[in-house]
């Protein structure tokens, strides 16, 4: 095994993973640890150069670490890839190899499940490592975290349904949910509980033909989903989807889904605000799969923790909302504001305790 230090002025590391006896390719970035040590999941996706899978882990990191500050969870922002497609590339001793390279971080950076990962994965990279959440057994097993973060995106797109349309109720709302993963089809199911429509794409035909035969969600081709008539829109599937280019396309009133960097680019944030788009800050409404797999990290027993933090996450969105009502910007603004406050307290209080440590 083999392990390449990158250097970047903006996380605190990034290590790049080759092993010549699995295939393993996989990049681990930690964003911030001024929380805590950094957790996130790990994504295993096929990308087309190592520039690319480098890129995504450094924004998805960074992420997790305004995602961790919002939450309230005392975690730093981490993500790890691995390249290779999940359905013909995944094997045993590519996970195990994998669980060998996280056990490397010594607990600096703890991982869970992503995009193209199970709880199965996990168990079997936890045979090489301690530094494992999203388990489907053990004491404290947190199992999938997509349920968790289906409500969390379902809670807070009644709370933005009720600032655009004066009321929260989805009864006669059409939502259209781009990618039916784990956390997509938990999203569905949800809307199509509480009496709205749903809209759907997925490039996997085994879950569309199960979203329309159980939900009566109406399916489009992956790219005329952005454009659907709808009244919410709720991007579930790869970032980078609300750009210059389809922004102008969008007809819905809100945007509130379960994928990580929705936003092609932060000023993305301004053109939506400039069309009238309520942009619900994507990590703001998906912390719940974080808050679930925080508790197993912090080997916390199952109990009220996951319910009491997630309403605490809510909460905070709705009063982001109507900050950002108050003062005419984007939530994103003052999400991001509300962050680096966060972080700037953390960092002075470190430094006066240290300062006080040192004197003594």
């Amino acid at each position: 095994m083999h392990i390449e230090e990158i250097a970047t002025q903006t996380h605190e590391r990034v290590l790049f993973c080759t092993d010549e006896g699995s295939g393993l390719r996989s990049i681990v970035a930690v964003h911030d640890t001024t929380l805590g040590p950094a957790l996130g999941g790990c994504r295993m996706w096929a990308y087309d150069s190592i520039q690319e899978a480098v890129s995504d882990a450094l924004r998805l990191s960074a992420g997790m670490t305004a995602k961790a500050a919002l939450a309230g969870v005392p975690f730093g922002g981490g993500k790890a890839v691995i390249l290779g497609d999940p359905r013909h590339d995944k094997t045993p001793e590519k996970l195990r190899a994998f669980g060998r390279f996280i056990d490397t971080l010594k607990g600096a950076y703890t991982t869970g499940e992503d995009v193209g990962m199970t709880p199965a994965d996990m168990a079997i990279v936890a045979q090489e490592t301690a530094h494992v959440s999203g388990l489907d057994s053990g004491e404290f097993a947190s199992g999938d975290p997509s349920p968790v973060t289906a409500e969390g995106v379902f809670r807070c797109m009644k709370l933005a349904a009720a600032q655009a349309f004066g009321s929260g109720d989805l009864a006669g709302r059409t939502v259209a949910i781009q990618g039916l993963g784990h956390v997509g089809m938990s999203l569905a199911e949800r809307v199509h509980t509480a009496g709205g429509s749903v809209v759907a794409a997925d490039v996997n035909r085994a879950a569309t033909e199960q979203a329309a035969q159980a939900l009566g969600a109406t399916i489009l081709p992956p790219q005329a989903l952005l454009e659907a008539e709808a009244d919410i829109l709720a991007p579930c599937a790869l970032g980078g989807v609300l750009s210059r280019e389809t922004i102008p396309t969008l007809r819905a009133r809100i945007v509130c889904g379960a994928a990580n960097n929705q936003l092609a680019e932060p000023r993305c944030a301004e053109a939506l605000q400039d069309r009238g788009i309520l942009y619900c800050p994507d990590f703001v409404v998906n912390a719940g799969g974080l808050i679930s797999v925080a508790r197993e990290a912090l080997r916390i027993r199952p109990d009220d923790w996951v319910e009491t933090h997630l309403r605490a996450a809510v909460a905070g969105f709705q009063e982001l909302l109507q900050c950002a009502e108050e003062q005419h910007c984007p939530p994103l603004k003052v999400a991001n504001d509300k962050v680096a406050e966060i972080l700037a307290t953390a960092r002075h209080s470190a430094f006066d305790q240290s300062g006080r440590a040192n004197e003594v």
